[in-house]
């Protein structure tokens, strides 16, 4: 059976009390956790957005077993990479070896508060790998000069290196990513249980590693509740990453899915609290051969509930998958 995960969804919670549902997460006996690195909320009904890594430094002081990745962060245009290999590195260290680095190309909601523009699919991916091979330069270690054709480097150094190597992943959406994971990744990441993306990242590499996928749900007592609440907060996930990487702030998420349904939403996220209907929206992924996957609770003010919940009745259940 794959490994369940928790994550932190920074649009919807704020910093304290991202760290104390991760704490919980740990005490339920979640097998790992994940969080979204964003500058603004996909809507404005989410309402936060803090600062990732700083939320991360706390979370590897205030818990033991649970593993930490991020899922995921943009490394070449609100950061630059050399940035994210000090980061990177600097919480591997807090984490004790528990800390994996997930990468993606970005979404123009978040990495356009930078200016310069935002730049074609084809070339987000372009400096991604440029990005990432600086990023593996530096957490090997040495001084590293890079001139590319997207990024400088000039005599970096990351002088606090853990002894533990940070697995890098990569979040893949079509045969161009995948290639770009199955190249120079630890991990895949993905948020659609496509067995055709897990396929190509073995096609180019990736046999054997690590495949990671990630899930919407709104448990509540009240279904009514969970669907109006998932509909406020997550009808965005229905547009798709194409246009969902191209949006460029809240109120173009709002206009574009002001005609999408609160029963569209229930029929593509489990809501409520009956156990066979989370169940079945897991199994996908897990027959499509991922090996982690990472549940979200929409509601920041509902993570408790859910995890007791699970604790208790979904994650014995996902097990026996």
């Amino acid at each position: 059976m794959a490994d369940i995960g928790y994550t932190m969804m920074t649009e919807q919670a704020g910093p304290r009390d991202l760290v104390d549902h991760v704490v919980g997460a740990e005490r339920a006996g979640f097998d790992f956790s994940v969080i979204s690195d964003h500058y603004f909320p996909w809507l404005g009904s989410q309402g936060h957005s803090p600062y990732a890594w700083s939320v991360l430094g706390a979370a590897a002081q205030a818990t033991t077993r649970i593993p930490l990745m991020t899922f995921v962060t943009c490394p070449t245009t609100r950061y630059h990479p050399a940035v994210v290999a000090q980061k990177a590195a600097t919480v591997q260290l807090l984490a004790q070896g528990r800390f994996r680095l997930g990468l993606g190309s970005g979404e123009r909601l978040n990495e356009h508060v930078v200016g310069g523009g935002w730049p074609s699919a084809h070339e987000r991916l372009e400096m991604l790998e440029e990005a990432a091979r600086i990023i593996r330069d530096l957490l090997a270690g040495g001084q590293v000069n890079h001139h590319g054709s997207h990024f400088d480097v000039v005599d970096a150094r990351v002088w606090d290196l853990p002894s533990q190597p940070v697995p890098l992943g990569i979040a893949v959406s079509g045969e161009e990513s995948c290639a770009l994971a199955g190249r120079i990744a630890d991990l895949v990441i993905a948020t659609e249980p496509k067995q055709e993306l897990l396929e190509a990242f073995d096609r180019h590499g990736g046999g054997g590693k690590p495949r990671i996928g990630q899930l919407p749900v709104c448990y509540d007592t009240d279904r009514d509740a969970a669907v109006a609440r998932a509909h406020d907060q997550f009808r965005w996930s229905l547009g798709g990453w194409r246009v969902n990487a191209e949006l460029p702030g809240p109120p173009s998420f709002a206009q574009a899915t002001e005609h999408v349904r609160p029963q569209d939403v229930a029929d593509a996220i489990p809501c409520g609290d009956d156990l066979d209907t989370f169940v079945e929206a897991v199994r996908p992924f897990a027959e499509a051969g991922f090996t982690e996957i990472a549940l979200v609770q929409i509601g920041g003010a509902h993570q408790q509930p859910f995890i007791d919940w699970a604790e208790k009745t979904l994650l014995p259940a996902l097990r026996e998958l």
